[in-house]
């Protein structure tokens, strides 16, 4: 089974499972897989670590090499799924760029969840301090697959495969 996009975009706050639900889904339809975190620049980075919210001006630079990113994927028309917060409505639209072959999937989950899988977490540069403002600068998307982020893995590559299943070939008429 095969998303209907060229590029799948797994987003939500940090500590939602983009990650794990990316690299899960990268393998279940034989895409590549990428974390958009791989992509910040060291003083980016640093920032987080020290416990400082980035702000549009930061994450500028992020954004246009996920755009690239993408873009690359799309003309090669190579699968690829990435795992990026994407956080506002105008981030999503520098990551799609208009491309209908750009498909969202939106791991939804509250605060509780999240604060309590960022406590657990382990060697990344978030600290879970930065959560509020992740939640603040949250716009929902209205054009996303939305998921549950508590779901287990399995139950949401399942859904995955149920709502983004691509259209079946229309009926061929009889004679």
């Amino acid at each position: 089974m095969a998303t209907p996009w060229v590029v799948t975009v797994v987003m939500g706050a940090s500590g939602s499972g983009k990650t794990t639900l990316g690299q899960a889904l990268a393998r279940h339809v034989g895409s590549r897989f990428c974390d958009a975190d791989d992509f910040h620049p060291a003083q980016n980075r640093a920032k987080m670590a020290r416990g400082e919210p980035l702000d549009d001006c930061d994450r500028q630079p992020w954004l246009a090499a996920l755009g690239r990113l993408v873009d690359d994927h799309l003309a090669r028309a190579q699968p690829l799924v990435l795992a990026c917060s994407a956080l506002k409505a105008a981030y999503r639209d520098q990551l799609r760029c208009g491309h209908p072959q750009v498909g969202l999937i939106y791991l939804r989950a509250d605060a509780a969840l999240l604060a309590e899988r960022l406590a657990t977490r382990r060697g990344h540069f978030f600290p879970p301090s930065l959560l509020s403002s992740q939640l603040a600068t949250l716009e929902a998307p209205t054009d996303a697959v939305v998921l549950d982020a508590a779901r287990p893995v399995a139950q949401l590559i399942q859904l995955i495969d149920q709502l983004c299943e691509p259209p079946a070939a229309p009926p061929r008429a009889r004679r």
